[in-house]
């Protein structure tokens, strides 16, 4: 999943980078509010973690902007300010999330994939299609009850997947899903990791629809 994290401190956001980067993130990250509409406007992303005191332009009004012209995307707020009134107002200006600096990164990574599932509107913690089981929070998958071991990247493209059974995604849109800025993406990134997958998990789990994109295979 692809994850915008808008924080100033750099000490603090490189922590919560590595820290979400191993538990399967893909983090992008910007230091205010204007390179973070610049981004949104032309990137995709799963979640926003927002900091509230930030440099040129409160993190707040940012928020509140965000929501009056329509954007749905998930947002966690993460700050100092801890008073009831600051929590208040930032559920209220539309964040999804409030979590208090100093925290722990599981906390936040428990979090981000709690607000994930609600916006997929599927609530249990684990992925059940067919005879494959997909543990976000564990990084664990198995089929038929014997546990698979994937490199992070076709953990990633399997839940990607997995989250959308009925969804046919291109090519196109699983790189921008998986991919940050500045990673070098080669050609045939995404057809080896699904081919790793097929191996892994069999040949019809996944399918090509072709010349429009993947998706796995229908429940019966």
């Amino acid at each position: 999943m692809r994850l915008l994290l808008v924080e100033d401190d750099t000490m603090i956001g490189e922590a919560i980078r590595a820290g979400l980067k191993r538990e399967g993130f893909t983090v992008d990250w910007v230091h205010d509010a204007g390179a973070a509409a610049q981004v949104l406007r032309t990137e995709p992303f799963s979640l926003m973690l927002l900091d509230l005191g930030l440099p040129g332009g409160d993190g707040l009004a940012f928020l509140k902007t965000l929501r009056q012209r329509g954007e749905e995307l998930p947002v966690l707020i993460i700050t100092a300010r801890d008073a009831v009134s600051d929590r208040v107002s930032g559920l209220d200006a539309g964040a999804d999330d409030y979590l208090i600096k100093p925290f722990d990164l599981d906390e936040l990574a428990a979090r981000i994939r709690a607000l994930l599932r609600r916006k997929s509107g599927r609530p249990a913690p684990v992925i059940t299609h067919l005879s494959v089981v997909l543990d976000p929070a564990a990084h664990r998958v198995s089929r038929d009850g014997t546990e698979v071991a994937l490199s992070p990247r076709e953990f990633a493209l399997l839940q990607l997947l997995m989250e959308r059974p009925g969804t046919i995604l291109s090519r196109a849109q699983i790189e921008e899903r998986l991919y940050g800025f500045g990673e070098e993406v080669e050609s045939n990134a995404v057809e080896v990791h699904i081919h790793g997958l097929r191996r892994k998990l069999g040949a019809q789990f996944i399918l090509n629809v072709r010349g429009v994109g993947y998706r796995v295979r229908p429940a019966p």
